[in-house]
């Protein structure tokens, strides 16, 4: 089967290799969408940061050279031995996230931060091939209102979710979301569906009108940074946002998400961070902001995702920019992605398309 195999930085490979066999408790799953995320190329150009190199993941026993891509979606070909829980044509989205169970941290229900997680794509093979073998737990039945297309994109909506659950919302709070990328417009849907008022901010015009089509209350344009906080000001009453997200990713965004949230309110970090942002740590101590990180998904999160979108409080298809083979999924989708336009969402790359 072809599939995109990460070796070493900058090196990326459309290759040949055999289809993967499903164990005990898996089933192998014909790829009907992953889609290409900022993560895979920071990977590519940066890494390997996540991508498990140099020696094996403790749950798969992978490393480099592994299939990458961990936003995928596909339909079930084979099962493995015991498998009951899925049939051979169902639809599923993909859990991509493997804990242990048994660690302090997943026994005391802190799962996405366990520390011997495997994540498909970067510590296990991924979704950038014709075929995937998975656990069969870790499938979620995809409705028929969620296309092909669109399930590529469940899994970044369930780190929007993830990060509203993190946050501590509460309905009619007022909510900042800097960076109207794909998780950052995620996240605007997410946080309206828990009944916040939420305000979001980018430099990009596009990326603001897309903002208001999918139901954010207000938009900013930071590119002034001070006009900016002074309108989060005015919208807030004087006060503030009580929520700020950073989903940008910059170097200076997070101190903005910091600076703009107000006394006594949440800073709530989704972005990953390929360089090293400064921050005066007297801007939290002084007005008792609470910073929150937030990474992967929880149980419950991709279920809760797929129900968002299904019902439509989540719309996915306004951030599919191109549908791309996988024969020219480094062409057209990894060095696309990164070009200088910034207008590109996610591309999906569908095997055989």
């Amino acid at each position: 089967m072809q599939a995109i195999v990460y070796h070493d930085n900058k090196d990326i490979r459309l290759e040949d290799i055999p289809e993967p066999v499903p164990g005990p408790g898996e089933v192998k799953l014909r790829i009907t969408g992953t889609s290409i995320c900022a993560t895979d190329i920071e990977e590519w150009q940066y890494g390997p940061l996540w991508v498990q190199h140099g020696s094996p993941n403790a749950l798969t026993g992978k490393q480099t050279p592994l299939v990458i891509g961990h936003e995928t979606a596909g339909t079930v070909a084979e099962l493995g031995e015991g498998v009951d829980n899925v049939a051979v044509g169902d639809r599923v989205a993909v859990n991509t996230v493997l804990i242990c169970g048994t660690c302090f941290w997943c026994m005391r229900g802190q799962q996405s931060v366990c520390p011997n997680m495997a994540v498909a794509g970067f510590m296990a093979d991924g979704g950038l091939a014709e075929f995937m073998v998975w656990p069969a737990d870790h499938l979620v039945p995809m409705p028929d209102s969620i296309s092909d297309t669109e399930g590529p994109l469940l899994e970044p909506a369930t780190v929007a979710v993830h990060g509203v659950r993190r946050s501590g919302v509460r309905p009619g709070d007022n909510v900042a979301v800097i960076g109207c990328g794909t998780v950052g417009l995620l996240t605007v849907q997410a946080f309206k569906a828990a009944g916040a008022n939420v305000i979001a901010l980018d430099v990009r015009e596009q990326s603001l009108a897309l903002a208001t089509e999918l139901g954010a209350d207000e938009v900013v344009n930071s590119s002034d940074e001070q006009a900016a906080g002074s309108k989060l000001l005015e919208l807030t009453g004087g006060v503030g946002p009580d929520i700020v997200v950073e989903s940008a990713g910059a170097k200076e965004t997070p101190r903005m998400a910091i600076d703009w949230t107000r006394r006594g309110g949440t800073t709530l970090l989704l972005g990953i961070y390929s360089t090293t942002p400064e921050i005066n740590f007297n801007d939290i101590v002084g007005p008792e902001i609470t910073v929150i990180g937030s990474v992967a998904t929880s149980p419950g999160d991709l279920e809760a995702a797929v129900d968002l979108v299904a019902s439509g409080k989540i719309n996915v298809k306004p951030l599919i920019s191109e549908i791309v083979p996988l024969s020219r999924a480094i062409e057209d989708g990894f060095e696309r992605m990164l070009g200088p336009n910034k207008e590109v969402f996610r591309i999906v790359i569908q095997p055989g398309s």
